[in-house]
């Protein structure tokens, strides 16, 4: 029996935000969900409207789709195992650790990755089975799923893509499959106080997809991130060592950075966690740090001082390129206008006692950023140093 999607049930949510000039940030979001059956509807309508002010550029993002909440159960297939798991992004920073993770925990891992010319070969030495859709195109969606009990979505769009087409519309188009096809749990990957942050469009975006798949029905886990370990290797790290100029900022942001392997372990028994069911969970690293904090840190373990560029906040506002460093994924950097952001004394991290508590993980067992920077130099070192001592040896010459 061929399976056959229904054609189209209609939701509708908007967000409209409005700030007083008066006040720092004065915000009121009113939210509608419609469900209605509607055959004719396209699948995905989705619209955005640009407001400029003389400080800055504000994007309003009006979240409006069409998705189905009420899935049909046409037979009653041949049961999935708990262990089918599809990882959406697989890719990516965070996607890679939780592919690695769950392969390690002997999960049976299919990866959702795009038809690109130099195929995600590492996915499969690692024993995972790679299958090629794109969330741009919702017609290649339902076949990735058969057979599939939970997706894992750590997807984000490529820089040069306008933000909505996979963010939004993409995975919308991704929630509508899982419902239609019974997938029995969808992990969702947000960002930390993504509702508070309207001016920020991927923020809002990911704000609307938390509200859409809460209203969806599917059996769902909201993980909000507060910043990956990983990216600051990159940023500080690598040109500290060569001895490049490093983009340091005056802004008192604070970030909490986790190691994305912590991330993943612990995504992973969120998810063996019935307790955790349909909650939406914070995870930030054990401290908060500024970029300056950052770069000493890096200073010290690397030996070296840093050759380092302060970029005022102010300067931040029309340069956006350089604001990279607040990235949550390497895939975003240049895009998150954090203009607003970065003007006040914003924190992003959360306290992490309940968390810990309902998963039964110690504190002790999260690496910290000191320990995680630490093993990164002293390995590096030790590979710079083994290099020149070759390096040093007398050629043969015949």
């Amino acid at each position: 029996m061929a399976l056959r999607l229904p054609t189209q049930l209609a939701t509708r949510g908007t967000f409209h935000h409005h700030h007083n000039n008066n006040s720092k940030s004065t915000t009121t979001a009113a939210l509608s969900w419609r469900r209605t059956l509607s055959p004719d509807t396209p699948l995905i309508h989705s619209s955005t409207s640009l407001t400029t002010n003389k400080s800055y550029v504000q994007q309003m993002v009006t979240c409006t789709a069409s998705g189905s909440t009420q899935a049909v159960n046409l037979a009653p297939g041949t049961p999935v195992r708990p262990t089918s798991i599809l990882v959406v992004g697989s890719t990516g920073t965070l996607g890679r650790q939780i592919v690695r993770r769950a392969l390690d925990e002997g999960y049976d891992v299919r990866c959702l990755v795009r038809p690109r010319p130099a195929p995600a070969d590492f996915l499969r030495d690692w024993g995972a089975t790679v299958v090629n859709a794109d969330l741009s195109k919702p017609e290649t969606i339902p076949a990735t799923l058969v057979g599939i009990h939970t997706i894992i979505d750590c997807a984000t769009g490529r820089p040069e893509e306008p933000i909505k087409t996979v963010d939004w519309e993409g995975k919308v188009a991704l929630i509508q499959c899982a419902k239609a096809m019974g997938i029995q749990k969808y992990v969702f990957f947000s960002i930390h106080n993504c509702d508070k942050h309207p001016e920020v469009p991927l923020m809002e975006i990911k704000y609307c997809t938390e509200k859409f798949l809460q209203d969806s029905g599917l059996p769902h886990i909201t993980i909000r991130l507060c910043g990956f370990m990983q990216g600051l290797i990159g940023q500080y790290a690598v040109p500290i060592l060569e001895e490049k100029s490093v983009w340091g900022t005056d802004a008192p942001t604070r970030i909490a950075y986790m190691d994305t392997q912590d991330i993943a372990r612990l995504t992973f028994i969120a998810l063996r966690n019935e307790k955790v069911n349909g909650k939406l969970l914070t995870f930030a690293g054990p401290r908060a740090w500024t970029t300056q904090e950052v770069i000493a840190l890096c200073e010290r373990l690397a030996g070296q001082d840093a050759n380092v560029t302060t970029v005022p906040v102010t300067v931040l506002r029309f340069t956006r390129q350089l604001t990279r460093f607040f990235e949550w994924t390497n895939d975003v950097a240049d895009r998150l206008a954090f203009s607003e952001v970065l003007t006040s004394d914003t924190v992003f991290s959360a306290p992490m006692t309940e968390t810990y508590d309902l998963l039964g993980v110690d504190a002790k067992d999260i690496v910290s950023l000191e320990k995680y920077l630490q093993d990164y130099f002293t390995n590096i070192l030790k590979k710079l140093k083994d290099i020149k001592a070759q390096s040093k040896q007398t050629d043969i010459i015949f």
